[in-house]
């Protein structure tokens, strides 16, 4: 339990901590190291121009951080999604007919809501697909089902997928992302 005088002493001592940190033990020279003098920077010996301010780099990589996009285009990648765009899309197309929950594509993730088939109302399916990958592989695409049977009034219980179900699933849109890819290099 925190106390009155234990109060006082833990602000007495941060209160110190604060003065303390914004003490200086003297003067520090600047000139001796290039490009990190406060206020007019300075790069091997003379004032810093923004041109040489931007060829320092910075933590980020030669373009800095670019979240929004910027003045200048950024050279190879970009902001555009983090995998496979055959697969992607074709994750889309095959898992159409249900209603989507949400769609990564930076991560690379395609979540389904519930979904009830019309020939059968006793039970109700949800998939997740992940894109795993970069390439066009049979082993960048993973697609996990969910199943469950109604038991009751709005009760559903987990009940037991078909083994080829979700190789059936994978195999759909491994077959719709090479139909994909196929149209994309005869269009060009």
């Amino acid at each position: 339990m925190l106390t009155f005088s234990s109060f006082k002493s833990l602000i007495a001592g941060a209160s110190a901590a604060f003065i303390l940190a914004g003490c200086s033990a003297g003067t520090v020279d600047y000139d001796s190291f290039p490009g990190s003098a406060p206020g007019d920077q300075k790069v091997n010996g003379r004032n810093a121009t923004r041109a040489d301010l931007k060829k320092e780099g910075s933590v980020f990589g030669d373009g800095g951080l670019n979240i929004f996009g910027g003045e200048e285009p950024q050279q190879g990648g970009g902001s555009g999604i983090g995998v496979n765009s055959f697969l992607w899309r074709a994750s889309l197309d095959t898992l159409s007919f249900m209603p989507l929950n949400s769609a990564d594509p930076f991560g690379g993730v395609i979540i389904t809501d519930w979904y009830t088939p019309p020939e059968s109302t006793g039970e109700r399916f949800k998939l997740t697909a992940y894109i795993l990958g970069t390439a066009l592989r049979s082993d960048a695409i993973k697609v996990s089902v969910f199943r469950q049977v109604n038991v009751g009034p709005n009760q559903w219980q987990d009940a037991v997928v078909e083994p080829g179900t979700v190789t059936s699933m994978e195999d759909a849109i491994l077959t719709r992302a090479r139909q994909l890819r196929i149209d994309s290099a005869n269009s060009q």
